[in-house]
């Protein structure tokens, strides 16, 4: 009987053990699985994106934290999904990039009930108090150097002005059309430009600083939604509608450089258009080679290389318990959210060898004609 006992002790011992072992297996791969900081990028099918991706990778290769990253393809339910599954598996840092500024809200508030820290990445999540921290080219300044080298690179008076803008889901796109207007309307007003394509701009041309209502109006004539193929179609129709006076030499407020391409080589079909100048911004490969061959005017570099580094930088101070350093704020509807803005720069053919090939950004043998 005691040699029973001491048997059925025994096994009472090792399922005790079983059960505990399995309790700290389901416990590291479930709601902990060892991941410290969760990034939610916004779509693959952007090359803007996909550099980001590798870029994080790399900022924590030789470090002792760890990271997934979840792309939301363009949807702010998959985004929200995104969210869920990083918050499952025990991370500290959330970074995330919006799809929608507005409705990535409730996935970064389910965050921060779980304790999470929340970085805004390059687009600022607005209208609610879940995000901590914004990690940002200044956008303002982005629109304004955009308009500002269409002033520079015009001449003459009634200069054509097409104006096209991000999508109304992007507080960044308020913010670079923010930053162009400041710049275009006292141009505007004075009778070097003449705007071609908006008549909520045309109404408004001699309002120096546009309300969020105002620049809403104006945006629903003129995005483009990020789609360079819907900038292909509103380019199109824009000129198939106007009028020879809107042609010849003209200007072309074009928002990034997917945008860019599009409009440009619909303008460059024209026969009618003598000559344009236009505006892009996150120095892509393909525009690069586009600004070579004379085809687009301008970009602005925005060097992801260094936004991915505050980012991460930004991410381990806070897991190592330290408070980030922050350079400005800015106002998401709800709250004042503490930013680290990153400078941007002004390419033209002039100066893409120097910034992007020299600085090892890309490589001389991606393009074709470099000087």
């Amino acid at each position: 009987m005691n040699k029973r006992l001491k048997t059925i002790s025994l096994m009472l011992v090792v399922m005790i053990l079983s059960l505990a072992l399995a309790a700290c297996s389901s416990s590291s791969t479930g709601s902990n699985s060892g991941v410290n900081v969760g990034i939610v990028l916004p779509t693959k099918d952007e090359p803007r994106w996909v550099q980001d991706e590798q870029r994080f990778k790399d900022a924590l290769a030789n470090s002792e934290y760890t990271t997934e990253i979840l792309f939301s393809q363009g949807s702010s339910g998959k985004e929200k999904e995104n969210v869920e599954t990083l918050i499952n598996k025990g991370i500290k840092v959330l970074i995330i990039s919006p799809q929608d500024g507005d409705a990535a809200g409730s996935a970064v508030e389910a965050a921060k009930k779980e304790g999470i820290t929340v970085i805004s990445y390059d687009r600022l999540i607005t209208n609610t108090d879940a995000v901590d921290y914004y990690v940002t080219f200044d956008s303002v300044a982005v629109g304004a150097a955009q308009g500002q080298y269409l002033i520079d690179n015009v001449q003459g008076t009634n200069v054509p002005l097409y104006l096209y803008a991000g999508a109304a889901s992007d507080n960044n796109a308020f913010l670079f059309f923010e930053g162009a207007w400041s710049v275009l309307q006292p141009k505007i007003a004075d009778g070097t430009f003449k705007i071609a394509n908006s008549s909520e701009a045309i109404a408004l041309k001699d309002t120096a600083e546009l309300t969020r209502d105002q620049m809403s109006k104006i945006l629903g004539q003129v995005t483009t939604n990020w789609d360079p193929n819907e900038a292909k179609n509103k380019a199109q129709t824009h000129l198939t509608a106007a009028a020879a006076d809107m042609k010849g030499n003209v200007a072309v407020l074009a928002p990034n450089d997917g945008t860019a391409r599009s409009i440009a080589d619909v303008f460059a079909s024209d026969s009618e258009i003598t000559s344009y100048a236009i505006t892009g911004q996150d120095a892509e490969k393909a525009s690069i080679q586009y600004i070579i061959d004379g085809k687009q005017s301008m970009t602005v570099f925005k060097d992801v290389r260094t936004l991915v580094q505050d980012a991460m930088g930004m991410a381990v101070d806070i897991l190592d318990g330290k408070t980030p350093v922050t350079t400005g704020s800015y106002n998401n509807g709800n709250t004042e959210v503490k930013a680290k803005q990153t400078d941007v720069i002004v390419l033209n053919e002039d100066n893409v060898k120097k910034e992007l090939i020299d600085s090892g950004y890309y490589e001389a043998s991606e393009f074709t004609g470099l000087k």
